[in-house]
Formats: C-alpha cells, structure tokens, sequence
C-alpha cells in the first residue's frame, strides 16, 4: 500500500497497547550491530522514471487506479486510507514531505524555515511561511489555521471525532509571530517530532467547528492549497478528479488532471490492458505477464521465437480460425459416434471449445495491450512481521516466544519473497525503522538467529519436552494442519509435507497463466468499463473460491483452467486442465507477493500440467499452440532450502538473553541433526499453536510463507494449527480481538517512530472490567523500562540521542519477542511507458506537479 504522505502512516500507527511480561535483561547498549548494519541495511532507492520537467509534456491525464474511494477526505478520521492520502498529497499542504530514505524535509512551496528557537524554558518552534502561499479562495494561509487545527486535534473538545492527537496535546499555545507569515508554536513538554505536525494542514473552514471536521470534510473539500484541487469525487462511478489549481504559485503541474480510479485489485490486469487506467499497483503475476508481453514484442520485431507458428503480433497464441470450426465441428460429431458417445456431449464439448477460444482470443489480446507498460518496483514502507500473542496459554511465557524466534530462518523467509522480483533479501532487523533511515539499527542480536538447539533449550526450561507430551500427545497436531473457518474454503494439509509444487507452496509460483473462463457468455475486455474484469470461462474441473484481501493485497491475476472437449467426461469435466491446479499468486496491504520465478523464465514439470487432450486437427494446432505459450509463461521455482541455513548468514550472540541454565548456540552445520524427536508437551498436554492466516486470493504470499514457518517450528518440536479465516474477519475477529497464537501481518514504517511506534509497543493497561485496554500492540507484550524510553525519545531534543534511546527500545522489543520482523514488502506499480516522475514511490513523497508524459 503507497503511502503518499507521513500523516497515513501516523493515522494506521495511532494506537497499540500490550500485556504482561516484565523482562529482566541485562542493560542493553546498542546491542553492537554495528558492523552487520553498515554491510546488510542498504536501501532501495525509489523507482519513478525521473525526468526533468523541461523533458515532461504540458497537459494530458493520468489515470490512477485505487482499492477504494475514500470514506472520507479528512485524514484525522479514523477510516482515511491511501486513496485520502492521494487527495491531500495533492491538494492540501505539507509542510514537510519525505525523500526516498524516509527523511523529513522542509517543503519550500509552504515554508521559508521552521525550526526550533527556544528549548528553555519552553520549546519553542517558528514557522515561517512562503509569502505566496494562499489557499484557494485568494486567502493567505496563516496562524488562524494552525490554531484551528491545534485545537480541533488536541483531545480536549470531544465534539471532534479524531483518530489521533499524538504531539497536538502538548502544544501550549499559537500565535502569530513578527508578521502574518510567521507562527509561534509553544509547547508544554519538549517535542522531538514536531516536524510531523500540520501535514496535512487543513484550513480554518473545515477544523473551526466539529460539523465541518466530523461530516462536512468527509466528502468535500471546499478549499485546498496545493497544484492541484479537487474538481469531483463521484463514488457511484468511482472516481475523484484532481485539476489543475489556477491559484498555485508553485511550478504549475505538468498534468491538466488525475482521475484516481477505484480498480478492484483482481481486475488491474485488465484495466491497463483496456486503458482503463495508467497506473496501478500490482502483484507478482501480473509483473510477470507485463514483462512476458514486452519480450514476446520484441521477439516479434527481431523475428525470434515469439514469432513463429502458431504465435500472433505479440508472441500469444493464435488459435484456429472460424473458418475451420465447422469441419472440426463435424470431426468431432463423428469421432463421438465412433466411439459411442451422445452427440449431446459432443455439443457441449464444441461450446466448451468456443469458450477456451474466446477466452483465449480475450487473453491474447490483453497480452498485447499490457507490452505498453513497463513496472517499476522498490520496497514499501511497511514490512510484515509474525505475532506473537502473550497475552495467554504458551506464548505467555517469554522463553516460548524467544523459542518461536530462535526457530525462524528470516533470512530464507525474506528471500522466499523479495528474491524473485530482484529486490534486496536481507530481514528486517527493526521494528521502528528501515534500512535508510537514521533510526535503523539490526537489533535482532537482543534474540539471536536461529538456533535449533538454542529453542530446544529454551523449551524445556519453560518444561516443554518430549516427556511432558504423555499420551495425550499420541493425537498431536501435525505442524501446519490446516482449518478454513471460511464456508468457501475446505481441506487441510500438513505444509511440513508440502512441496514447491504443492498448494501449500503454490503461492511461490506466482508465474503468469492465461485468464481462467468464468461462463459460457464471455465479454470482449474492451466491452467492459470501468473497472474491467479478465474475461473468462470456467472450467468445471477448476474451481478456487477467494475473497478479497484485507490489509495488503495485490493484484491476484485469474489464469484460464481450459478445457479440452474431448477430454470431456458425461459431465462435461476435464481431466486435465490447462495449468493444473489454480496456483496462489503473489500479494500487498500487505500483504503483496512470493515466488522464485523471473519473469518469462521457464520451468521444470511444466509440460504435465499443460495439456489439452483434444482429437480434432484445430485442437491438436491449439495445444501446440498453448504449450508453446507456456514455455514462455511458467516462471521456474527453486526452492529455498529448509535443513540448512545460509552459509553467509551471520549467527546472533550465544544465549542472548535467555533464561540462566540453557545452552549456548552450536555451530550452525549442525543444525539438521538436532530436529525434535516427536511432538512436546507439557503435563500431557501437547504444545500446539493456532496460527492464524487470511485465506483471501491477495494473501497467498502470507500462506505461503506461513506454511514455512509452521515447518521450521515442527523442527523444535513446536505443532501449528493452520486456521484460514475470511480477509474481512482477519483483523476484526481475530487479531484486535486477541483470537489467535501466531499471526501473520504489516505495519507501516514512519518517520516518526516515537510518535507513532509507541502505542504499537506500550504496555497493555487494565481497564476497570478486568480486561487489557489495547491500542495496537495486538501482540500484548510490553514492558515498563520500553514505555520509558519512549517517553524519553518523544521529549529528547537532541536528534542523536533521541535515535539512540529509539535504538535502545528496539533491542528491548526484540528481546521480549512479541513480534518479529520478517521482510519489507515489495512494491511493483505498472506504469505507461511514457509516463515520468511516477510508479514506485516507496518511502517518498509524491511531487504531483511533476507526473507527466514524456515529450
């Protein structure tokens, strides 16, 4: 999920709270990860095709494809999201905007200088403001709306519906300053974070009263100070038009427009393929087919492999022409006589041969309207991590959870993702930065790597053992069992079995296959509008149920399952399906995003699950033809190894703060010599953990890395229940509510870790019923000495030492092991080939009145 500016991230960070668990740890001081953060945390830099704006066209519009229509146009409200952040980006100020490395910087457009003036007796910041920063109607932008804003964020007038007042109340006062353009902030405790407030800044009109705040600014904006304002926000046709704004002082904006346009995440595909939309952020599966229809185009112009028989204009397969339907009809009319087949079921597989034709014909030529995109990839600002919930049964013992922990490779985790898309595969070693950012410091060495023997230990001297399983440890879970909570999902399996291969792994294919039909009556791409669907017919013998993706998903492109006529049975099923069994694409909010196959790579065993069984000549040319597709479709798999670690990676400190008595870490090769002997247990009770996961068809890289993770615990001898619960109950039901063992889930990173990383990680407070008062550490694990070096960053005015203090809390965080960072997420946006200064913002702010068409 882009983030266009850092008050959303703010807002998805404003609340968390924790449970029990006072760690007494040795003093930790910096945890001396120098050396492994100078070599491991490199940042990626933001990939938007940057062209200077004498290179960019004037005028044009862009279509911008969104999850959503924004609920609200607000940002303070609790239900703003991305496609909020995208209008206020461009239509509102921000006094300070973010680079690629998530650095704050004074916007110039709004502010001349800030800083801060006094820090005794008050601190004490200045603003001030460009002289030709007006906001739409001619006014100039000054102290009244700043005090306006204050005040409607403070918290102390509970008319005002607010998601957040973090660092607003500690403001004393706002006054103007020497002149109209200069504003005097004074605040009643020091604010390191000061550079977080008034971005967006709304004006006066909209935070002077809580009618305007709480309904008015919900669907319009009737003032706005930026290149652009907003023209319409039509949620029935879903669509928010941005213009240019006459009023702006600044470099007038490249684009006449920006149409943001909500695209469901599965139709993205389709939608650049039809025009719909410019710009979209996509998964895997569709990178993959953008970047096999841009090399199919270029074997077509240079007379390679692309362009053979049975090949079209990009490379996709052609099937028979109509012309030669009717002799093929008669073929197989008589070859179902010959054999003694009803004629009836020989018509039904001639319509099930017009559909695959159709939706072929459909795909092919989506294929060569997408070779005009090009993607663009970096990492988002977010990374997902593993939950950990302490509030009770095993996990609420600390060594159990260090135990998880030292059981996770996060290094074969973090490549199982990013490797595939060529992105940099180093875990994650904050929890309250990234690589890039000056707070970023690999602290994962308060816990250690992972140590086979190390969580052994740790287990049995939480009394965990193989003694301890008793019998009733006979009928213990298998590591990964799975259980649908869902109505349209069933099965279960054991990953700790599954292969590359296998539909617990299959979400690490993540390889392009053709659009799967969905009825007999196939719509044309281009017929559809807006929001335009692959067309497709479905298959009999291949259902696979989905819904949508909760926190990050991506795109999850449907590939046909066709059908072969004369493999048609009574019933009219086939056998054998074009692409086997549906694959798990890749996902995002996330969420978005596995696989270890390159685009247009080739893979092994492809040949078995892309068979049409069909007797007549035009079928027969067909499956010549879609198999030569699928040469150049399948991505190849290599599995990441699960016995043995990384010869490079690089081993955590011996025992690191594990309880007095365990062993000392051994020597990593051997490592797969030390699995546990069978299931654990504990007074005959068997230790097994409910691991929660969304089952949506934008959460397969969660599964998929999930079922990896459930095989690295059975190795200590730790037993999951895999449960796969609805996208839309996920979150609710399940991990606000506390309804789950391990869970699998992003945050958003910020600029502003002690603002907005404390409620992630302050500790739980009892509320009067009994029960623990939760903001969003929805891991319930927390300790008094990390609300005290929170509370010590917010209010350190010495930017160094405030990072230290930050780096300090961190390596307490990953010591108490309520959550462990995993990987950042991967960021792919498909993008007109012609358009500049826009795609994969990453960490950085977008500059809007730079996004243009190249001349």
């Amino acid at each position: 999920m882009p983030h266009a500016v850092a008050s959303r991230r703010r807002t998805l960070r404003s609340a968390a709270l924790l449970t029990s668990g006072v760690l007494a740890l040795p003093v930790l001081a910096g945890c001396s990860t120098a050396e492994r953060e100078e070599a491991d945390a490199k940042p990626v830099p933001a990939d938007i095709g940057p062209a200077g704006r004498d290179l960019v066209e004037d005028g044009g519009t862009v279509r911008w494809a969104v999850d959503a229509m924004p609920a609200t146009l607000n940002a303070f409200q609790a239900d703003a999201d991305a496609a909020t952040s995208r209008i206020t980006g461009a239509a509102l100020p921000s006094l300070f905007t973010l680079d690629d490395r998530g650095r704050p910087h004074r916007n110039p457009d709004f502010l001349e200088s800030a800083e801060t003036v006094t820090r005794e007796p008050k601190h004490v910041v200045v603003y001030k403001l460009n002289q030709q920063a007006v906001w739409s109607d001619g006014r100039e932008i000054g102290a009244p709306d700043f005090v306006a804003q204050w005040k409607a964020l403070s918290g102390k007038d509970t008319a005002y519906w607010t998601a957040r007042n973090a660092g607003y109340d500690r403001i004393e006062k706002i006054e103007r300053g020497a002149s109209d353009l200069e504003v005097r902030v004074t605040f009643a405790k020091p604010y390191a974070d000061w550079q977080s407030l008034f971005s967006p800044l709304y004006p006066k009109e909209v935070m002077g009263s809580a009618d305007t705040f709480n309904d008015g600014a919900r669907s319009e904006l009737p003032l706005t100070s930026g290149p652009f304002k907003l023209q319409d926000l039509d949620r029935k046709a879903g669509t928010a038009t941005l213009v240019r704004n006459p009023r702006w002082w600044g470099e007038r904006a490249k684009l006449e427009s920006i149409v943001l346009r909500a695209v469901p995440l599965d139709e993205r595909a389709a939608a650049l393929a039809t025009g719909t939309v410019d710009m979209a952020e996509i998964d895997k599966s569709v990178a993959d087919r953008i970047a096999l229809a841009v090399k199919n185009g270029k074997d077509t112009a240079a007379g390679g492999p692309g362009a053979g028989a049975g090949a079209g204009a990009g490379g996709e397969a052609v099937l028979p022409s109509a012309s030669s339907g009717s002799s093929g009809s008669s073929a197989l009319r008589s070859r179902a006589k010959e054999f003694g087949s009803d004629e009836d079921q020989a018509e039904a597989a001639l319509l099930a041969r017009g559909q695959n034709r159709a939706a072929l014909a459909g795909y092919a030529t989506e294929q060569k309207a997408l070779r005009a995109f090009v993607v663009r990839k970096t990492l988002e600002p977010a990374y997902t991590q593993l939950a950990l919930n302490g509030e009770s049964g095993p996990l609420a013992d600390e060594r159990v959870r260090r135990a998880v922990a030292r059981a996770l490779n996060r290094k074969e985790l973090a490549e199982t993702v990013l490797k595939p898309l060529g992105l940099p595969a180093q875990p994650v070693g904050s929890h309250l930065a990234l690589a890039g950012q000056a707070v970023y410091a690999d602290n994962s060495g308060a816990l250690g790597d992972q140590d086979t023997e190390e969580a052994q230990a740790l287990l049995a001297d939480a009394g965990w053992t193989p003694e301890g399983a008793g019998k009733a440890a006979t009928d213990g879970t298998k590591a990964g069992a799975e259980r649908d909570t869902d109505a349209d999902e069933s099965g279960s399996g054991s990953p700790a079995a599954a292969t590359p291969g296998s539909p617990g792994e299959s979400a690490a294919s993540g390889s392009p296959r053709i659009p799967q039909p969905q009825g007999p009556a196939v719509k044309s791409p281009a017929a559809e509008s807006p929001a335009v669907k692959s067309p497709a017919v479905k298959s009999p013998a291949a259902k696979s149920p989905g819904a949508p993706s909760p926190a990050a998903p991506s795109t999850a492109v449907k590939s046909p399952q066709v059908q072969s006529p004369a493999a048609a049975g009574p019933e009219g099923r086939s056998p054998v399906a074009l692409g086997g069994a549906e694959a798990d694409t890749a996902s995002d909010e996330g969420l978005y995003v596995v696989s270890d196959g390159k685009p247009g790579d080739a893979g092994p065993g492809r040949e078995a699950g892309w068979n049409v069984l069909a007797p007549a000549r035009a079928a027969a040319l067909q499956s010549a033809a879609l198999r030569r597709q699928a040469d150049i479709l399948d991505a190849s798999y290599t599995a990441p190894r699960d016995d043995k670690p990384d010869a490079d990676e690089k081993g955590g400190v011996p025992g690191a703060y594990a309880p007095v008595g365990t062993r000392a870490p051994a020597p990593a090769a051997a490592e797969s010599k030390r699995a546990a002997r069978g299931p654990l247990g504990k007074d005959g009770q068997p230790l097994s953990l409910r691991f929660v996961l969304p089952s949506g068809p934008g959460s397969e890289a969660l599964r998929t890395v999930g079922n990896r993770i459930a095989r690295m615990l059975d190795r200590v001898g730790i037993r999951t229940e895999i449960t796969k619960v609805a996208d839309e109950s996920f979150f609710k039901d399940h991990i606000a509510s506390g309804d789950y063992d391990l869970a699998l889930y992003s945050w958003p990173a910020t600029a502003f870790p002690a603002t907005d990383a404390r409620p992630i990680f302050a500790k739980p407070v009892p509320a009067s019923d009994g029960s623990l008062l939760v903001e969003q550490n929805y891991t319930r694990v927390g300790t008094d000495h990390i609300d005290q070096l929170f509370a010590e960053a917010i209010g350190e005015l010495d930017e160094k030492q405030a990072r230290e203090l930050m780096k300090q809390a961190d390596a307490r965080i990953w010591a108490a092991a309520g959550s462990i960072p995993l990987y950042q997420r991967p960021q792919l946006v498909a993008v007109k080939g012609e358009l500049v200064n826009a795609g994969a913002f990453g960490f950085a702010t977008p500059r809007y009145q730079d996004i243009g068409f190249k001349r």
